[in-house]
C-alpha cells in the first residue's frame, strides 16, 4: 500500500439530500419525545456534534446515554427507509468507477473517513451498491469525536494495525466537499482533494487549502491522477 484513500459519503460519492432531517426528527421524538424545531448545520460535521447540538437546542442534556439512545434510533431510521433512499437517492457520477479503479490499483486502500455513523454509512453505501471497495473495519465514523481530523487519526490507527507498520500523514489522502474535510486533512497532515459536489465551490476548497480539486468524480484518470 502506498496511498491509504479516506472517503467523506454525503455529497462526496451520494446525494442523500432531504434524509438527514428526516431521521434526526424521528429520532428526536423516539428519544425526548420533542418535535424538531430546528437543525444546526450539517456539512462535514460529525454526528456527535450534529447530536450534540440537536438536543442543546431542543433543550435536551446531551449525556452519554442520551447519545447513545439517539444513535440507535438514527441507525433505526435510516434502515427503515433504505428502499426509498435507494429510489430517491443517488450515487454521484462517477463515484461507482472511481471506487471501482481503485480497487484494481495494488497501491490503494480505501476506506471511509465520516459524520456518518457506522452502520449508518453501511446502509447509505450498500443502497447504491457502492460497498464492495471500502474497508469499512478500518474506517473513522462520526460517533467517535466532534473533529474530522480525530477521525482520521482512528482511521490510520486502525490501517497501521491492520498493515502492521507506521503510515506516513503524506500517504494519506482525504476526499470530501467541504472545507470541513479539508480542514481536517491538513490538521493532520494528509493530502486533501476537494471535490465540488456539494454546496463549496471549486473555489471554496481551493482557499481552505486543499492540494487538488476536481469538480467532480466523473473523469476517472483526473481522480486517480489527483489520489496519486
Amino acid at each position: 500500500m502506498t496511498r491509504l484513500v479516506l472517503w467523506d459519503i454525503d455529497l462526496t460519492l451520494i446525494d442523500a439530500r432531504g434524509f438527514g432531517s428526516r431521521w434526526y426528527r424521528r429520532a428526536l421524538a423516539d428519544v425526548t419525545g420533542k418535535a424538531l424545531q430546528r437543525m444546526p448545520d450539517t456539512a462535514g460535521r460529525t454526528e456527535l456534534a450534529i447530536t450534540t447540538d440537536v438536543l442543546e437546542i431542543h433543550g435536551s442534556t446531551p449525556d452519554e446515554p442520551t447519545i447513545a439512545a439517539m444513535f440507535a434510533a438514527l441507525t433505526s431510521a435510516v434502515a427503515e427507509t433504505r428502499d426509498e433512499l435507494s429510489q430517491r437517492g443517488s450515487a454521484l457520477p462517477g463515484a461507482a468507477r472511481a471506487l471501482t479503479a481503485l480497487a484494481d490499483e495494488p497501491r490503494f486502500t480505501q476506506t471511509l473517513v465520516t459524520g456518518n455513523l457506522a452502520e449508518v454509512a453501511f446502509h447509505k453505501l450498500e443502497s447504491f451498491d457502492l460497498h464492495h471497495h471500502v474497508d469499512f473495519e478500518i474506517g473513522g465514523f462520526g460517533e467517535a469525536s466532534v473533529h474530522r481530523h480525530d477521525l482520521i487519526a482512528d482511521s490510520v490507527a486502525k490501517a497501521e494495525d491492520r498493515h502492521g507498520g507506521p503510515i506516513a500523514p503524506d500517504a494519506v489522502v482525504v476526499v470530501g466537499d467541504t472545507p470541513h474535510d479539508v480542514a481536517g486533512a491538513l490538521r493532520f497532515g494528509a493530502v486533501a482533494v476537494g471535490v465540488a459536489t456539494g454546496s463549496s465551490s471549486e473555489d471554496d476548497l481551493r482557499a481552505a487549502g486543499a492540494h487538488a480539486v476536481l469538480p467532480n468524480l466523473a473523469d476517472t484518470d483526473a481522480v486517480l491522477a489527483a489520489l496519486s
